[in-house]
């Protein structure tokens, strides 16, 4: 699946809560009926006082034209759907989003590891929007992360889903890619890849800690933004719809 990962910023002079109010009440109805799309995400922060942004939506399409003509190709935010629920929410997220301050990555999805078929509502969820280590090139980066970093990361204590978004135009990408990590519970999350607001983490089982030593072979860590929260399933193509 293509998929389109947003870091949301709200507009400036709402709170957190009204941001998640519109979001949730009135955007999310209108985006999980956009023309293609077959699964839409949200994520909500576990400590918004020490988040990084204010949410994630994630919404996934069959194919690449499908989500350029509803959500814009990468590198560009100033699309402007002709019609349909695309129009209806892209009219929409200028009535709660900083548009500009929010980070955005189109890109092929890899599942690596999956114990729960995709139902990931109430799973907690680590997303890192990867920035390649200074001297790399980006393709010298995707064989670390796929050959060298992904058996790592598989195998840290609590990881039960584990997926890579691959951007599918790097050079015009804003990201190298998106990792994400889900686990059942938010005390293992924290123990293996630390806490909102904090890089410098030490953790104590050996593969967790084997992983986080690997991140400094190709990462430029304090350039990565990242977000620890709650993922609700807001639609999926298999009829599993979240609340």
């Amino acid at each position: 699946m293509y998929k389109h990962v947003a870091l949301l910023v709200r507009q400036a002079g709402l709170s957190h809560d009204e941001f998640v109010d519109h979001w949730q009440t009135n955007h999310t109805p209108i985006a999980r009926e956009i023309e293609g799309v077959v699964r839409y995400t949200t994520v909500l922060p576990t400590d918004p006082e020490a988040a990084e942004y204010d949410g994630i939506a994630e919404l996934s399409f069959e194919s690449l034209d499908a989500l350029y003509d509803a959500l814009g190709s990468e590198g560009s935010r100033d699309y402007d759907p002709a019609k349909g629920k695309a129009k209806e929410a892209r009219e929409d997220v200028d009535n709660f989003l900083a548009v500009e301050e929010r980070p955005r990555l189109i890109g092929e999805e890899i599942v690596e590891k999956d114990q729960f078929d995709g139902d990931t509502t109430g799973l907690y969820k680590h997303s890192a929007f990867l920035v390649r280590k200074d001297g790399m090139t980006h393709e010298e980066f995707l064989d670390h992360w796929a050959n060298e970093h992904v058996p790592i990361a598989r195998e840290i204590p609590g990881v039960v889903r584990y997926a890579r978004v691959v951007p599918t135009e790097p050079e015009a990408a804003e990201f190298d890619g998106v990792a994400e990590l889900y686990f059942e519970d938010l005390g293992a999350l924290e123990a293996s890849l630390g806490v909102s607001g904090n890089r410098d983490y030490d953790p104590d089982d050996p593969k967790a800690a084997a992983a986080r030593e690997d991140v400094d072979n190709f990462l430029a860590v304090e350039e990565r933004p990242r977000f620890i929260g709650r993922e609700t399933v807001q639609k999926d193509e298999r009829g599993n719809d979240g609340a």
